[in-house]
């Protein structure tokens, strides 16, 4: 288990691969995937229950429909080989993605301010002008792995802009976010983090 992601330069922008080597080759490195246990856990459940349960009662509905005659008419048969293929191929995706998963507990930080993965932070935009700095509505986000974030529940993934912006930046510092309408000056208000588990 990693516990944090330790700076910008190491991070895996997801392309999966480098700059070349000394010879002049393209060095291919693995593309991590950062991950909290909780969505590891979500990830691997949703993999076992479709390996379990799903996928077999689809078999045999496949099975007895094809045991009826002419499948080319039999919706069960169809549409059960179409559902057939839609698991399997979940199923590859769910498997490759936890095969290279890094798990990384954000409560190793807990009662920290500096963002790491995992974080809840709070941050506001800053307008700096006429010797005033007018401060926007306070946002907050919780930065997480590609494959766990929820943009409805003000999640984040740990390659996205701003969560790029905020790593390693701490409680009152202002960080520079790079937008299509231009750069914004951000105040990191908050940093949070999950209390640790007790065993």
């Amino acid at each position: 288990m990693v516990n944090h992601i330790e700076s910008n330069e190491e991070q895996d922008d997801g392309s999966g691969s480098s700059a070349g080597s000394k010879s002049g080759e393209t060095e291919v490195k693995p593309v991590k995937n950062y991950m909290t246990p909780k969505g590891y856990k979500a990830m691997r459940d949703e993999l076992l229950d479709l390996m379990d349960n799903e996928r077999p009662k689809i078999v045999e509905i496949v099975h007895w429909a094809a045991s009826n005659g002419d499948r080319s008419e039999n919706g069960d048969y169809i549409y059960g080989k179409k559902r057939l293929r839609e698991i399997d191929r979940r199923i590859r995706f769910l498997t490759k993605r936890l095969d290279i998963a890094e798990v990384v507990d954000p409560s190793v930080h807990y009662n920290n301010d500096t963002v790491f993965f995992g974080a809840k932070v709070t941050y506001c935009l800053v307008n700096k002008g006429q010797g005033t700095n007018a401060v926007s509505e306070e946002n907050t986000i919780t930065i997480l792995g590609v494959d766990e974030f929820d943009s409805l529940k003000g999640e984040v993934s740990w390659v996205s802009p701003i969560a790029r912006a905020l790593i390693k930046a701490r409680e009152g510092d202002e960080v520079k976010l790079q937008t299509p309408a231009g750069t914004q000056l951000i105040e990191i208000l908050e940093v949070e983090y999950p209390r640790p588990q007790q065993i």
